[in-house]
């Protein structure tokens, strides 16, 4: 078991309760007479207010006390029509679920408190929705969707609470620090750290203004966790060590364990594994660990490790069985497919919303169109009244010969529509091929893209920064970021290199060709296609996976060949096998794994080329028809049935071969061979 698997449960732990923007909402600002709100009972809204702060302060010490305080809050609230309430109650049923590991739960109510706050006058707690779904989907380990949430929280912060910069900057810097950003996280958790202290001595963050949460405790165990991730286990244990105490001085049950954590998790990697067992039975000792199970996960697991590294057999499986039972529960699959679907359920939502507007526009435009259809028919009908004797007479004249010339045109158009149906279908089934090879190409160039966006956004900060030092005659602080800002710079220049060779290598094999053989590296070429036509899959349907093997004969050498002809065969009978195994996975057979193979062999004349599937095989009483001009077993509309024929016709063209070797039930084989 790696050591990272306990800090990188502690990125889920420590965000709980930092990404509330939390301040007692005690009078609700929102105007209590406005067309939103009717008028509350006074005694009824003040319940509904004790409620929700009880619910608030059992958030993270007793979640199951808070999420009954929080129902019945919300329940009184609900026949009030008190949004504020409501959405308070929503939010802290969030933060409860949260502690319990329930996402699913966590999910849905977060984004109905995000829908009843969103009109709200007071946008505080609108922006505290943006911060909880920060933490829940960092939770779900998807630090993408976490970091928009954060920036968009920051965004909001900005512009109506300045001087609260404390908490969007340390959530940003926890996304970073998810996804191996360490010198961005560093960078971002030390403005936090700033923000934090010049708040407190501006007296907008007191001692008691914040239920159960002092940002500095959260921000050193971020701190912490980015310098053990570098591998700087000095300056970690420097930071856990201040966390623990800031924890015990705000009497901080949450923070003290994460920081206990990420001791343990530090002793580990430097091999002080008596410090490491010491924490992680401090966690365990902790009363609030019952209620905080992703804390108690990462506690066990360290302490499994140990023993099991210093081989005490009984004390490993202890807590090896301790980590099961809890892992089932706190991150079962079924949980994180549930919360997968209602954050669908919500884009979902806001696509419908988005139609409902069209519609109704689109309505409005056909009314508009309808009126003015009927005043030109109107004039039309007049005309035509006027005229009908006259167009009478020209009709009867007219009539054979536009008889004539329409039969006439309808036979050609018959004859022409015969011609180019057999050219258009072998057009669809380039414009395929080519729609799935751009699916790939996209895929490619999307993961240099996004570090090089990363990298540039964090050195302009880190230059506004320099700047600043050097006008306070910090230069050695100036020196540091300087560096910072050169290491930047060398990872754009080398995410952009691996862009440009994949924009060259792209053009090279996708340009128009010239219809001329050219020496080609045949193995490189089809591992090429195989990646793209995988990544062209995989951005139709992110569900799909198969296991990819490739045997590339290093003797084969080049050999003269179109290659933008033979990636379209290769392309095309990958694609058959994606297909094959993924509709054997359909049949949900124990223990079947989707398996790619791809091949190459040098013979005495001739290279090989073989492209294997385990999926369902190919009948035999189909076999002899496979390669005949429109014949498919896909459904229709899924294929044309001239993918195989076409690929049949380029390998002869080159003086090749293309056959099949299969067995129903088991998959499938087919073989290219080539002149070499």
């Amino acid at each position: 078991m790696k050591c990272t698997t306990h800090y990188s449960a502690m990125l889920i732990q420590c965000s709980l309760g930092l990404f509330l923007w939390v301040t007692p909402i005690p009078g609700f600002t929102q105007t209590e007479n406005s067309p939103d709100h009717p008028i509350h009972k006074k005694d009824d809204t003040a319940e509904v207010n004790r409620l929700n702060n009880l619910a608030e302060a059992d958030e993270f010490a007793n979640a199951d006390a808070a999420i009954k305080f929080a129902k019945q809050a919300y329940a009184l609230a609900d026949p009030l029509h008190y949004r504020d309430g409501m959405a308070f109650a929503t939010l802290l049923l969030n933060g409860a679920y949260n502690t319990l590991g329930d996402y699913r739960l966590a999910l849905y109510y977060c984004f109905k408190s995000r829908d009843l706050s969103k009109d709200l006058v007071d946008q505080h707690l609108y922006i505290r929705c943006c911060g909880h779904l920060v933490e829940t989907y960092y939770y779900l380990g998807e630090p993408d969707k976490a970091l928009s949430y954060a920036r968009e929280e920051k965004t909001l912060v900005e512009k109506y609470y300045p001087k609260r910069m404390t908490f969007p900057l340390v959530d940003i810097a926890k996304c970073f620090q998810v996804a191996h950003l360490d010198d961005s996280a560093i960078f971002y958790a030390k403005k936090s750290l700033a923000a934090y202290f010049t708040a407190r001595a501006s007296g907008v963050l007191k001692s008691g203004t914040y239920i159960g949460i002092d940002p500095k405790t959260y921000i050193l165990s971020t701190l912490g966790l980015a310098f053990l991730d570098k591998g700087k286990y000095d300056s970690a244990l420097t930071y856990f060590r201040n966390g623990i105490n800031a924890a015990i001085e705000a009497k901080l049950g949450v923070d003290l364990i994460d920081n206990c954590n990420g001791m343990a998790s530090t002793f580990v990697k430097t091999g002080n594994l008596d410090s490491a067992i010491w924490y992680g039975k401090r966690v365990l000792a902790e009363k609030l660990a019952i209620f905080y199970p992703a804390g108690l996960l990462a506690a066990e697991e360290t302490l499994y490790y140990v023993y099991r590294k210093q081989s005490k057999t009984d004390s490993a499986l202890k807590y090896l069985e301790a980590v099961s039972t809890l892992n089932d529960s706190l991150f079962s699959r079924q949980k994180t497919i549930e919360a997968e679907n209602i954050a669908f359920d919500e884009q979902e939502k806001q696509k419908a919303i988005e139609a409902s507007r069209l519609k109704y526009q689109n309505q409005l435009k056909m009314f508009l169109l309808a009126g003015g259809f009927v005043a030109a028919l109107a004039i039309v009908f007049i005309l035509f009244r006027n005229n009908r004797h006259r167009q009478r007479a020209y009709a009867l004249l007219n009539e054979q010969q536009e008889e004539t010339v329409r039969q006439k045109a309808k036979a050609e158009s018959a004859l022409g529509d015969l011609k180019s149906a057999q050219a258009q279908l072998i057009q669809s089934e380039k414009m395929a091929s080519l729609g799935e090879l751009t699916a790939g190409i996209a895929h490619e160039i999307q993961n240099p893209l996004n570090f090089m966006n990363n990298f540039s956004e964090v050195n302009g900060e880190l230059i506004e920064e320099m700047k600043q030092e050097m006008n306070n005659g910090n230069l050695q602080e100036a020196k540091t970021i300087a560096d910072n800002i050169g290491e930047n710079e060398q990872k754009i220049n080398a995410h952009g290199k691996r862009a440009d060779a994949i924009v060259k290598g792209m053009l090279q094999h996708s340009g128009r060709t010239t219809g001329q053989k050219e020496p080609t590296d045949i193995n490189a070429l089809a591992d090429e296609y195989l990646r793209l036509a995988y990544h062209g899959l995989r951005a139709k349907d992110n569900s799909f996976n198969a296991i990819l093997k490739t045997d590339f004969d290093t003797s084969t050498g080049k050999i003269n060949l179109i290659s933008q002809d033979i990636g379209r065969v290769l392309l095309n009978l990958y694609n058959n096998a994606f297909y094959a195994v993924g509709e054997r996975k359909k049949s949900a057979e124990p223990g079947y794994e989707p398996r790619i193979s791809v091949s190459t062999k040098r013979m005495e004349d001739n290279v090989e080329i073989a492209v294997k599937d385990n999926g369902n095989g190919i009948p035999q009483t189909i076999i002899d028809k496979i390669f005949q001009p429109f014949f498919t077993t896909k459904p229709t509309g899924q294929g044309t049935g001239l993918g195989l024929s076409l690929s049949y016709d380029i390998v002869k063209a080159h003086s090749g071969e293309i056959k099949v070797e299969t067995k129903e039930g088991e998959g499938s084989e087919f073989i290219i061979q080539l002149p070499a």
